[in-house]
């Protein structure tokens, strides 16, 4: 049964027009979902605490003024973003059974998903050509990835990003939202939205499908280019040792965007079974958005020596003066 009162009004006698939408939760498991709080905390505290020492530590050790690092410290940035656009309301719905969420807000909420993925997508591949430029161009590469480099890449990955991304709430707030306000998800997905209009939600999902093919499936292009050129100029490469160094710097990165594409493909495989098994593209969405920022810290912490001798600088002071 819909919830029509007081999340909906009654327009010319008889036209119910939704006033706000019900956050349902996990499709099937409402009944022990709140359980899943007590993991997802743990995820949004990791992301936050983690991202945060890294970003603080980049900008206080001299050391890591590179472009790479900083490419690291803007990643973070967009990390923290992103789990604090979704977690916040997930808790409150599983704590505090706070489902009810305003039309403005839930627009609000797709708009800064998209961008913040979207951002997220760039920066990969900047950091993808940070790597390309400094393995086959390493002599120009203090003349290509620059200060100033950064800064027009930077404002411009967030122009697109931030620009790119208005018509999908924007198509969203335009639906006709006459019957039922209950979405069976933790948070505000665009489809999911949509699939509550009473109109045609075409426009919508192809607007998502042509945005998602123009940054992601861009993005992704140029980074597999990228790499594919690396793989080719360090196959070149005489010395074992050389080729293993140069790789090494790449390993990280290549484990997140395997990990974060890998990701979006499955939840566009599940959404085809959404029917059958709804809670699992619900489930996938959820710590698609959570375990990148939790995770991308955590990878880069353990596998990158300067980054953990930063940390220790910045968290055992004492010890570093002795």
């Amino acid at each position: 049964m819909s919830h029509m009162t007081p999340s909906a009004r009654l327009l010319n006698g008889s036209h119910f027009q939704v006033t706000e939408f019900i956050l349902m939760g996990l499709p099937g498991i409402h009944s022990w979902q709140h359980w899943l709080s007590l993991p997802l905390a743990l995820l949004y505290f990791t992301a936050i605490s983690a991202n945060l020492l890294i970003f603080i530590t980049i900008w206080k050790e001299p050391k890591l003024h590179q472009p790479m690092y900083q490419f690291l410290s803007i990643l973070s940035i967009v990390d923290i973003g992103l789990a604090t656009t979704i977690m916040p309301k997930i808790l409150a719905i599983f704590w505090f059974d706070a489902k009810a969420i305003s039309l403005p807000e839930c627009f609000v909420q797709i708009y800064a998903i998209h961008g913040f993925v979207g951002m997220e997508s760039g920066i990969f591949l900047c950091m993808a050509f940070d790597r390309y430029v400094a393995i086959c161009h390493p002599l120009r590469y203090p003349t290509i990835v620059t200060n100033s480099f950064l800064f027009k890449v930077t404002v411009f990955m967030v122009l697109r990003n931030g620009l790119l991304a208005i018509p999908v709430p924007l198509l969203a707030a335009q639906r006709d939202y006459c019957s039922s306000n209950e979405i069976e998800h933790c948070l505000c997905s665009n489809l999911g939205v949509t699939s509550l209009s009473c109109d045609d939600r075409r426009p919508n999902s192809i607007c998502q499908m042509i945005l998602s093919l123009m940054i992601m499936g861009g993005d992704l292009t140029l980074i597999c280019l990228s790499y594919a050129l690396i793989f080719w100029s360090v196959l070149k490469l005489n010395s074992a040792e050389a080729a293993s160094k140069a790789l090494s710097t790449c390993s990280s990165h290549l484990i997140l965007i395997f990990f974060f594409y890998t990701v979006i493909v499955v939840i566009f495989v599940t959404h085809l079974a959404e029917r059958k098994y709804p809670l699992i593209p619900v489930l996938f969405n959820v710590l698609h958005n959570i375990i990148p920022p939790a995770l991308n810290p955590l990878v880069y912490a353990f596998r990158t020596q300067d980054l953990r001798l930063g940390f220790q600088k910045l968290l055992l002071p004492v010890k570093n003066i002795k």
